[in-house]
């Protein structure tokens, strides 16, 4: 049985988390069933979204401390950097990224779902980096998103702490977009991929850009790329169908990826 189960239909490529057995545990082979999921994405045109959830009723419940306990420093952060990779390379994709989370998000599993571009949660899911409790700290940017998404203070008890919180406290937090019934879930993300594969490829891809790297540095630089991409953006096919289409007052027919 494959750790990730990759499947595409209809322009989304969903990526199941497939270690149900162990709460889709964390370990290389999993972090290798992401990166060929996100190669995918990159050498597919016709994918438009990813989704990504779990199997059973986890979404990811962090690494595989079995795994962990035969390891030596050197090769935990030879580990860890793999899979701080895959997510910077998840975070970088092209097209819309959307985290299903069915349930339990802890560890590496909410540093998954926090490099997706958005999280649509169901009211079963838990989220929380609990590393403090093994003795260790989070090692995939758990540290950095967590604070960057729901502030200072609150990501430092969360990691100082290692409590867990439930789907409705970390939507008031900022950390999800939506919190729905569980069995609702794949309806709900299935809806909003079919949202996002109506947009402009090129102006999705642009946008992801934008928001991310006034994510990362000064309001001042942020601002500056933004307006180099508007330019890019302007200058697309795409633009030039978004605006005939307004001013005509019909549905764009935009392009694929190229």
């Amino acid at each position: 049985m494959a750790a990730v189960e990759i499947s595409k239909e209809d322009g989304i490529l969903w990526v199941k988390l497939n270690r149900p057995q162990v709460l889709n545990a964390i370990n290389e082979e999993l972090v290798d069933g992401l990166l060929t999921a996100i190669e995918r994405a990159k050498k597919e045109k016709d994918v438009r979204v990813v989704v990504i959830t779990g199997e059973g009723r986890a979404f990811c419940a962090g690494a595989d401390v079995k795994m962990f306990s035969q390891m030596d420093a050197y090769k935990a952060r030879e580990v860890v950097t793999k899979l701080g990779k895959a997510l910077e390379e998840l975070e970088d994709l092209e097209v819309p990224v959307i985290a299903a989370v069915n349930g339990l998000a802890l560890g590496g599993g909410c540093e998954i779902a926090m490099a997706c571009d958005m999280i649509i949660a169901s009211d079963k899911a838990v989220f929380g980096q609990p590393e403090i409790n093994l003795g260790i700290i989070p090692g995939a940017g758990g540290t950095q998103r967590l604070a960057r998404l729901i502030g200072w203070k609150k990501a430092m008890e969360l990691c100082l702490l290692g409590e867990a919180i439930d789907a409705k406290e970390a939507y008031r937090l900022g950390l999800v977009n939506k919190v729905v019934e569980h069995e609702k879930l794949i309806d709900e993300v299935k809806s909003l991929a079919e949202k996002l594969k109506r947009k402009s490829p090129t102006a999705l891809m642009l946008a992801k850009q934008a928001v991310n790297r006034g994510f990362k540095t000064s309001l001042k630089d942020g601002i500056s790329h933004e307006r180099d991409l508007f330019s890019l953006s302007f200058a697309s096919k795409d633009a030039s169908e978004g605006i005939r289409a307004f001013v005509e007052k019909r549905e764009p027919r935009f392009g694929g990826r190229e």
